[in-house]
């Protein structure tokens, strides 16, 4: 079995082909290709990482753009009328891993 751990976003994730993965948004429309990190890859009992040098590509296919859930954020202080109200959804990218060779 072949699967490879890649650097996406900041995070790090095992992938293997056609396994979908949730990233931060990547640049590009739905259907474009991207190619993704590779930290570590494993073929087998044969493992290689990346301060040993990996040669191999991990690409992908950008599946939809989607968002995270409403996160309200509420700022208050007491006695002083100060209240401020803020809201965040996370912009993500749906991926589906197409090769690792």
């Amino acid at each position: 079995m072949v699967y490879a751990i890649v650097k996406a976003g900041g995070h790090q994730e095992r992938v293997s082909v056609g396994d979908l993965l949730t990233v931060d948004r990547l640049a590009g429309e739905p259907g474009a290709t991207v190619e993704l990190e590779p930290v570590m890859l494993v073929d087998g009992d044969k493992i290689t990482t990346a301060a040993d040098g990996i040669s191999a590509k991990v690409t992908a296919e950008i599946v939809e753009d989607a968002k995270g859930p409403k996160i309200n954020i509420l700022k208050y202080k007491n006695k002083t009328g100060y209240r401020k109200r803020l809201g965040h959804r996370q912009k993500y990218s749906v991926v589906k891993v197409t090769d690792i060779s």
